[in-house]
């Protein structure tokens, strides 16, 4: 009797362990719904916004290797003060549930494996679509020393309203710089940051489908449509 009476608060314990593991799964799945969510929403921000960039990009190429460069400056300060700006193209994952999960063991919470190795591949995602971001910082810093030696700061400072929008000049601004040198250097950066906008906006395009793809999955094995 006493064996039984163990056994059966064995049991009891277990099956009061399994149902609070099974709660704590649900949660943390509805919370990452969440974050996918948040995540999606950004990601197709940043892919228009990326877009947007690219036209920039390629026009103030277009304006800086123009004969008539020197009467291009208005479209050229137009196009070349945004390109050092990363606010609006920086992906900054809703992480916190995905950090939760791996920090705290509760990746074992997950009893489907379809949906662990989804979030799994989703999180290896999230962290190439950052170190990209990471290397694009350091190529615009490198962008930053030469551009400092042809564009105007002066002319610069005043496209800047008090929102910090900027505003396109009304007169024709000449370039601090129009050593031939100097703008071929900054040629060769502005290709390579064109290269790395491109880089970034595909990696985000494939994130985006992976994060449609598994928030359908969590939404389908948990029934949380």
């Amino acid at each position: 009797m006493l064996f039984l009476a163990v056994f059966c608060g064995f049991l009891a314990e277990y099956q009061l362990e399994h149902k609070i593991e099974k709660t704590r799964e649900k949660q943390f799945i509805e919370s990452l719904v969440n974050d996918v969510e948040a995540d999606i929403q950004h990601l197709n921000n940043i892919i228009n916004n990326r877009s947007s960039r690219q036209i920039r990009l390629d026009s103030l190429t277009l304006f800086l290797n123009s004969p008539e460069y020197g009467k291009l400056g208005n479209s050229i300060y137009a196009n070349a003060v945004s390109v050092t700006r990363r606010v609006d193209i920086r992906f900054i994952p809703n992480d916190g549930t995905m950090q939760q999960l791996k920090n705290a063991g509760g990746l074992r919470l997950i009893r489907n494996r379809t949906v662990a190795d989804s979030i799994t591949k989703y999180d290896v995602g999230i962290r190439t679509l950052e170190k990209l971001g990471e290397t694009e910082e350091i190529i615009l810093q490198d962008y930053r020393t030469t551009a400092a030696k042809i564009f105007d700061p002066v002319v610069l400072d005043k496209m800047f309203a008090g929102d910090n929008i900027t505003t396109r000049p009304s007169d024709n601004p000449v370039l601090f710089s129009s050593d031939k040198n100097l703008l071929n250097e900054l040629g060769f950066k502005l290709h390579t940051t064109k290269v790395l906008n491109r880089a970034n906006k595909l990696n985000a395009k494939k994130l985006l489908q992976q994060s449609e793809t598994l928030l359908n999955t969590l939404k389908k094995e948990y029934h949380l449509e």
